[in-house]
């Protein structure tokens, strides 16, 4: 056989396993028969009922029906006061609805989501898949609210809460006044398309599986970051990696094109075990690249948290009997490196 045959035969080789393994981890299962519609009550339209008097009454209504979250909302994110102090908390609301500001945001948010049918659809679809792997798991009512751009999502016993006015657009007209609260590389993923990942997201990581405090170093976070990511490609199996990491498509390029060098970098550096925070806080936050790595920053951020999740992938490709629920509870983040045989090339 020549040798050219040869690179034929093997590249040929290669693309095979690579569409298998692809095939593999994106294999979705049948949710279909699972009893579960996702409605996302507009918060944010029963608010603005309150503009017009009188407030009480209309202000006990929707206590009732959103208890926690109204108190949450009233005294957190709006900070009109305590929901027991009516005469503060109503005066504030009557500024607030006197403003210039609100009712500009509010008609932008109604603007960008008439309704929110497609997010419906999707939510229903990823709590579908939680319930399969999680047949026990109480799922939270899902809200939409308008936060003045103070929270993008918020979380309670029971809620989910969506600040749609945080995702209304890369290029939505009010961001670019904002860049000193959410820069570019932030603001440029406040789309609708990213309102359900961000839930999942929340879900996983605030309310399924919250981190452990003892876990400090960075191996640990890794493989945390890569179980949350993992369980991501499981709920949102058509959703691209992009979305779900929040790269751009040359950020996810430059991952894939340089993954044996971030992780030789990450060896020859003797990062792994490393437990100071201020050292390795830089490839777990978000940024608009990595210092120190690739030129004329083109580096992807958040490199740990992309090496982690191809260490959890490898893992799962080949630990094929091990089932989400047992990925999730485990702790030893040496041992599943030790046993994902993960090692770039």
């Amino acid at each position: 056989m020549s040798s050219k045959s040869k690179v034929k035969h093997f590249y040929l080789y290669f693309l095979a396993v690579a569409l298998l393994t692809a095939c593999q981890r994106n294999k979705k299962v049948d949710v279909s028969n699972i009893n579960l519609q996702v409605h996302i009550e507009r918060f944010d339209d029963d608010f603005d009922k309150l503009r017009t008097p009188p407030i009480h009454p209309k202000a006990q209504l929707l206590y009732n029906r959103y208890a926690s979250f109204y108190v949450d909302f009233m005294e957190r994110i709006l900070q009109a006061g305590a929901v027991t102090d009516t005469a503060a908390s109503y005066g504030n609301l009557r500024r607030v609805f006197a403003g210039k500001p609100y009712n500009d945001l509010k008609q932008e948010v109604d603007l960008v989501f008439p309704n929110l049918e497609k997010q419906e659809a999707e939510l229903t679809d990823a709590f579908k898949h939680i319930k399969y792997y999680y047949p026990q798991k109480q799922l939270p009512k899902v809200y939409a609210y308008v936060s003045g751009f103070q929270a993008q999502t918020s979380i309670g016993n029971d809620y989910f809460a969506v600040g749609l006015d945080l995702f209304l657009g890369a290029g939505n007209k009010f961001y670019p006044a904002l860049i000193n609260t959410f820069p570019h590389y932030i603001s440029r993923r406040f789309t609708p398309d990213n309102i359900t990942p961000r839930v999942v997201e929340g879900i996983a990581r605030e309310d399924m599986f919250r981190e452990r405090e003892k876990d400090k170093s960075l191996l640990a976070k890794m493989v945390y970051e890569g179980k949350i990511m993992y369980f991501m490609d499981q709920v949102l199996p058509d959703a691209p990696d992009t979305l779900k990491i929040g790269y751009t498509g040359k950020q996810l390029e430059w991952c894939q094109h340089f993954e044996k060098n971030v992780w030789g970098y990450f060896l020859e550096e003797n990062l792994l075990y490393e437990t100071d925070y201020q050292k390795i806080q830089k490839y777990l936050n978000e940024a608009p690249f990595t210092p120190g790595l690739g030129e004329n920053n083109e580096s992807a951020p958040k490199l740990a948290i992309w090496t982690g999740w191809q260490i959890v992938r490898t893992y799962m490709q080949n630990h094929t009997n091990v089932t989400l629920q047992q990925l999730m509870n485990m702790n030893d983040a040496q041992q599943l490196l030790n046993e994902s045989g993960y090692h770039p090339k």
